[in-house]
């Protein structure tokens, strides 16, 4: 009974996410092809953080242990983990679901579910602001805009962001609390 209720339950929402998908796709058509959304979604690529570390290492020496820490923690946890969901769940990307999509840019794995870079960019951004409280703002509006970038660029639902949000926030919360 139960996983009668789930399938429908979890069709339901991959069919509200197709549709979200596609309507946003349409309405924002200008912008999936402009370089700032390449840009802004580059920005969440795995080596931005080591080089952000590394600048913060120089830049704040030994103020800089704890927060880098937590860095080290949070992405030890949140890598394997998101590729283990990702192989677990299989949910086929939008250009691969629907042969009439093209995307803007190839993603380097199969799968969708959850988005890895903004699973990344709000882990970041939830270490970060703990941390760097002024800065918070910015750190989750960057992590927001990486999240709408996979989106307009037509390699994630808008589900696989969400998912990945919380998953990073979670994550960074645990990581926080480990470094201290």
């Amino acid at each position: 009974m139960m996983t009668a209720f789930m399938a429908r339950w979890i069709d339901k929402f991959c069919q509200y996410d197709q549709r979200s998908f596609r309507w946003l796709n349409r309405r924002l058509q200008r912008w999936c092809r402009h370089q700032l959304v390449r840009w802004v979604s580059r920005s969440g690529d795995g080596y931005v953080y080591a080089i952000i570390a590394l600048v913060m290492s120089l830049y704040l020496g030994a103020a800089s242990v704890v927060p880098i820490t937590a860095l080290v923690i949070g992405f030890a946890i949140e890598v394997p983990l998101f590729c283990l969901l990702k192989r677990v769940l299989k949910r086929q990307r939008p250009y691969h679901k629907n042969p009439h999509f093209t995307s803007v840019i190839l993603a380097h794995d199969q799968f969708s579910f959850p988005s890895g870079h903004t699973t990344a960019a709000f882990l970041f951004a939830g270490i970060m602001s703990s941390f760097f409280p002024t800065w918070a703002w910015l750190l989750y509006s960057w992590a927001a805009a990486i999240g709408a970038s996979r989106v307009l660029l037509g390699v994630h639902y808008p589900g696989d962001i969400a998912a990945g949000a919380a998953l990073g926030y979670v994550i960074s919360g645990y990581a926080v609390s480990l470094a201290l």
